[in-house]
């Protein structure tokens, strides 16, 4: 049992990590708590009183939890829509935690998943927060994010969520507003910083030009002028970050740029208007101190143009978003009274019939009940190939049909549909935190305080063994060690490969909830796979139905009965079967689906069973041993075979294939030659799994196993420290995909396994999974490569810029050439991170 709870007397992320960590010591729970909203969802293997929860968080801290009650605020923060029960989750089950469409995230994740209303910098490290991507199309008009079926004249509220309402009309992203924000102000620095970075220069050479003009001094109050745009406007920002950064002890990468560029700059004033107090060794020839104008202003504009980059690449990396969204039609053509009318996206509900012409995009999911063309949905599965499709066959949003007119019925609409699921996840997994992110998280926080210690112990041994002036080499490198350790390729290194990567995934196909699952999908070495629907078709067909009795018509009549409320693909089948043959059913009382087993029910007043020989056992019915050897010759062939019982008496059988699908023995074959694993576990008979698993080539294989025996199996070999994958697409599957470290669906299978798996592949095909596998490889290939560029600029930078090569080779390197390697080593990064957009997987 699962239920949620409010949580208060949270305030960062490490009272969320405590919480948890207190409500998952108690036995039996399992507990995810998030900050904001402050809420707990707990699932108990028995009922644990919110007393006893209480209790436990009392002795951690000044915790209170309470059920959610689900009642609404819209003036209450805890009650945005991101902080609804479980129950008012219903009609939108497929909205992850915290993914509301219009708020701002920490692209670092310095307080885990925590959200904010407003935009402007992350309180913790200072970088721009990023704006979760509007999940909506574009309308005049004002509608909520998350309830699309919510629109109003004007702005307000969302009477489902209370989530602001925002426009629909295309606006301009906040990606370009902080990027046309910084590109402004990166053009102000240059435009004061070279002329400063020239008098610099200038004065350095023999017969100094400048001179000639007017005093040296003069020139001086011009480098201040010019400097003092650049230091209170451009560069504010930076300022501002290492101060915060400095009172809440966050220390990151804009500490160590404020302290050496507040030094620098303060140093030069002190220059200007006091200098007799400085020795003579700080003195040029003129009599003047040595300003650092120049250094001040040149490393503020190469870090703004640092930020520029970074929020260029963002941008960027959101595309795949951006992409998807593009696909979503605005308008449909709606059939009313037999009459065609253009209505919006907005206004189509479940049961109407749209007419889709040739090159229209399919507006909403739904079936196709007039017509037929071919639909391009490359979109949707990567595969570039139109797909016919016919009466009765589904279509998906977003897909572009061909050059024929059909007619449909609308059955997913808003947020249902599969184009906005993906969007949602993509957009949810791409803020996800990859546990590798952990070991750069720990670096971090002890790299700067090592960093300043450096610096300071770099200053003081210049001043007492340096040549002269040594007090100036000291400060000078004390100031370029502080510059060129600037940590922000290190945070960049993860969340950048993360977000193009799963963004890639989207556009093959393959979604992934979150980066975790990326992560371990490179670590796997064990796939156990269902068979029905993941490594065959899943659209079985019956060969043929074995009666003992002469009225073979009767058998089939009960059967087709008995199977018109199950969703199981092997029924449909029989449903087919029937009215291939013209047989009509009847009414059926009692009806169970057997998880694992068949279905049985009472048909006409006798009690009918269908399906494998454990039910059978468990109905008590007899199996001859004539009947039993003819389904035996069958299941050698491969065939399933289920048995047909009626009052307790088996009185035949239905033979039923189902075709392998024509990439699985590639798809198991690649695996198998990663040095994967595959097991595959099927409720089929042992006959039928030992014929398919000959054809795919499969040595290990388990016949007759019941969902809580895949479960069990995949609990085994977790215990023995294998890192466990299972796909599968059925409902009896949910259980065993929940368990797996990485749950793998089927797209083309129920709603219910999607939602357990952590990774979907939308053509459910097993090339997706080789496709995932290489995707999730070249992901953390790429994420290693980022540390190591953001290291390696580290390790020789920081020895460099404090001077350990001076001695023998007489290098020293100045905060400006510091500055644009710091800069460059985030640009590295970048760069490596919006190569997994070009990979092929």
């Amino acid at each position: 049992m699962t239920h949620t709870y409010k949580i208060t007397g949270m305030t960062c992320n490490g009272c969320r990590t405590k919480v948890e960590k207190t409500l998952n010591a108690i036995e039996g729970i399992e507990a995810q708590v998030t900050l904001d909203p402050p809420m707990a969802v707990i699932t108990m293997d028995k009922h644990v009183p919110t007393a006893q929860l209480q209790d436990s968080l009392s002795k951690a801290g000044k915790y209170t939890i309470e059920p959610s009650t689900g009642n609404h605020d819209p003036k209450k923060k805890e009650d945005s829509c991101c902080s609804m029960s479980m129950g008012d989750r219903q009609h939108d089950h497929h909205q992850p935690k915290n993914s509301t469409p219009g708020k701002y995230y920490c692209p670092m994740h310095c307080e885990g998943e925590k959200i904010y209303d407003k935009p402007g910098n992350c309180p913790v490290c200072g970088m721009n927060l990023e704006k979760i991507p509007e999940l909506t199309t574009a309308r005049s008009s004002y509608t909520c994010p998350m309830h699309p079926e919510i629109v109003k004249d004007g702005p307000g509220s969302c009477p489902i969520c209370g989530m602001d309402l925002v426009p629909m009309e295309p606006t301009d992203s906040e990606e370009n507003k902080v990027y046309k924000d910084l590109l402004f102000k990166m053009k102000i620095a240059v435009a004061f910083t070279v002329p400063v970075f020239a008098i610099a220069m200038i004065e350095m050479a023999h017969d100094n030009p400048l001179e000639r003009i007017m005093p040296m001094a003069n020139w001086s109050w011009v480098q201040l002028i010019l400097t003092l745009p650049v230091v209170f406007y451009a560069g504010s920002i930076f300022f501002v970050r290492a101060w915060k950064s400095i009172i809440t002890w966050n220390l990151n990468m804009f500490t160590l740029i404020g302290i050496g560029t507040g030094v620098a700059f303060i140093f030069s004033l002190a220059g200007m208007f006091f200098p007799e107090i400085f020795p003579p060794e700080f003195k040029t020839d003129h009599g003047t101190v040595h300003l650092y104008f120049e250094a001040t202003t040149v490393i503020l504009t190469l870090v703004l143009l640092g930020q520029l980059l970074e929020a260029r690449a963002h941008s960027q990396t959101s595309g795949a978003i951006k992409e998807l969204l593009k696909l979503a039609p605005t308008e449909a053509v709606l059939i009313i009274d037999g009459k065609d009318q253009v209505v919006s996206i907005h206004d189509i509900k479940k049961g109407d019939l749209l007419r889709v012409k040739p090159g229209d995009k399919i507006p909403v999911d739904g079936k196709i009940t007039d017509g037929e063309s071919t639909i391009d949905e490359s979109m949707i599965t990567g595969e570039p190939i139109p797909v016919d499709k016919k009466t009765g066959d589904a279509v998906t949003s977003g897909t572009i049909n061909g050059n024929k007119s059909f007619v449909m019925v609308a059955e997913k609409v808003g947020s249902e549909t599969l184009l906005s699921q993906i969007v949602q996840m993509v957009n949810t997994a791409s803020r996800s935190k990859a546990p590798i992110q952990k070991l750069a998280d720990s670096i971090a926080k002890y790299f700067v305080p090592i960093v300043v210690m450096i610096s300071i112990a770099t200053f003081f041994i210049w001043a007492q063994f340096g040549p002269q002036p040594a007090i100036v080499y000291g400060f000078v490198n004390a100031v370029a060690v502080l510059i060129i350790a600037c940590p922000c390729a290190l945070g960049l290194a993860t969340p950048m490969s993360v977000m193009v990567g799963v963004g890639k995934g989207a556009q093959s196909g393959i979604l992934i909830k979150n980066a975790e699952a990326l992560e371990k999908m490179n670590k796997m070495n064990v796939l156990i796979t269902d068979k029905t629907g993941t490594i065959t078709q899943g659209k079985p067909s019956v060969e043929k139905v074995f009666s003992l009795q002469d009225d073979e018509g009767n058998l089939i009549m009960n059967i087709a009965s008995l199977n018109q409320y199950s969703e199981h693909p092997l029924a449909l089948a029989v449903t087919n079967y029937a009215k291939e043959k013209n047989v009509s059913w009847t009414e059926v009382k009692d009806f169970e689906a057997v998880s694992g087993k068949g279905v049985i029910g009472t048909v006409s007043g006798k009690k009918v069973a269908l399906g494998n020989k454990k039910l059978m056992e468990q109905v008590g019915s007899q199996i001859s041993e004539d009947i039993d050897a003819k389904i035996t010759v069958e299941q050698k062939l491969g065939k399933t075979v289920s048995y047909i019982s009626i009052d307790n008496s088996v009185v035949g059988y239905v033979t039923i294939t189902d075709a392998i699908k024509p990439t699985s023995k590639e798809a198991i074959a690649e695996l198998i030659r990663q040095g994967i694993e595959v097991i595959m576990i099927t409720g089929d008979n042992e006959n039928t799994a030992k014929a398919v698993a000959a054809e795919l080539g499969l040595t290990s294989f388990k016949a007759g196993s019941l969902p809580e025996d895949k479960l069990n199996e995949i609990k085994r070999l977790q215990s023995e420290g294998k890192i466990v994958a299972m796909a599968g697409d059925g409902i009896n599957d949910a259980p065993a995909l929940a368990q797996a470290d990485i749950g793998i669906a089927m797209g083309t299978g129920t709603d219910v396994a999607i939602e357990s798996a952590k990774v979907t592949l939308v053509k459910g095909d097993m090339m997706g999974i080789v496709k995932a596998k290489n995707l999730s490889h070249a992901v953390m290939k790429n994420i290693k490569q980022n540390l190591f560029f953001a290291f390696i600029y580290n390790v020789l930078g920081v020895p460099i810029a404090a001077g350990a090569l001076y001695p023998v080779f007489g290098i020293l390197l100045s905060p400006m050439i510091a500055a644009v390697a710091m800069s460059f080593s985030s640009v590295s990064v970048i760069v490596n991170a919006l190569r997994l957009r070009t990979i092929k997987i």
